[in-house]
């Protein structure tokens, strides 16, 4: 346990590194938008990191590294993608001038506390079961059981699902004729949130796999996918977004009504 406590510091300590120095990069664009694309990248960078120290030789460290690794480029190079095209996020420019009217920062300071040193620890701890995953993987190598796979399943649904998902909105916003209307087509038919629960069905699935390799390491990190699901439907996820949603869209509300907030299921038909 003390080498594992030793790998993650040693992982949080370059996390930290990392996003300092995308503050500067923040402060000098004035723009903090692109932090969304790396809260992916970021656990790619931990699971990598983990592997970096511990090998990788494993059949579950190769799972997991493999897993972590297609979903978080997959969707860091989408966001990235977006915030090339669309430019900054008004939710970020939004919040960061409530900060500095309200403590009075600069906006470098405000970017700092409500942003970069905010996601540090939020991304750290949803990629723990990657991180604690890989290490127990390495140190207790074994084949892959029925949880593993059942989780790797879970993982690769959960990343075609919200691969899907992200391109029907995108092919809808790109149409002027949908400017002001709500996407209820395809997997947003069934869900609000299509790539939220892609992301949570995900790193449920890469949970399961260090179910796989014991109890231990998965209590030690059933926190990742506790909290990620909480902050997607709860916190800064679908809580946040859909309250934009119902100010810019008309026809919100009745979309809310029929159909499902997170979980997939066919739509409320009308009475």
């Amino acid at each position: 346990m003390t080498d594992a406590i030793l790998l993650l510091a040693i992982n949080f300590a370059g996390l930290l590194a990392v996003i300092l120095f995308l503050w500067g990069v923040a402060v000098t664009i004035r723009d903090v938008s692109f932090i969304d694309a790396f809260w992916a990248f970021g656990m790619v960078l931990l699971a990598w990191g983990t592997a970096w120290q511990t090998g990788v030789g494993a059949p579950h460290a190769k799972l997991l590294l493999g897993l972590t690794t297609l979903w978080g480029l997959r969707l860091a190079i989408h966001l990235s993608i977006r915030w090339a095209r669309d430019g900054e996020d008004l939710r970020y420019r939004k919040i960061l001038a409530h900060r500095m009217e309200k403590h009075k920062w600069s906006w470098a300071k405000a970017a700092l506390l409500t942003v970069f040193l905010t996601q540090a620890p939020l991304l750290f701890l949803t990629c723990l079961p990657a991180q604690i995953g890989i290490w127990a993987g390495a140190n207790a190598p074994q084949d892959i059981g029925v949880f593993g796979w059942l989780g790797a399943a879970a993982a690769l649904a959960g990343i075609a699902f919200e691969s899907i998902g992200d391109a029907q909105l995108d092919v809808f916003r790109k149409d002027p004729a949908n400017k002001g209307r709500v996407l209820d087509t395809g997997l947003w038919r069934y869900t609000r949130h299509p790539n939220y629960f892609g992301d949570a069905l995900t790193w449920w699935g890469i949970w399961l796999v260090v179910l796989d390799l014991g109890w231990g390491p998965a209590l030690a990190s059933v926190i990742g996918p506790v909290f990620l699901a909480f902050t997607l439907t709860r916190w800064s996820g679908k809580a946040l977004l859909e309250k934009g949603l119902h100010k810019t869209r008309p026809d919100y509300a009745a979309y809310v009504k029929r159909t499902s907030g997170f979980i997939p299921w066919p739509p409320k038909t009308k009475a």
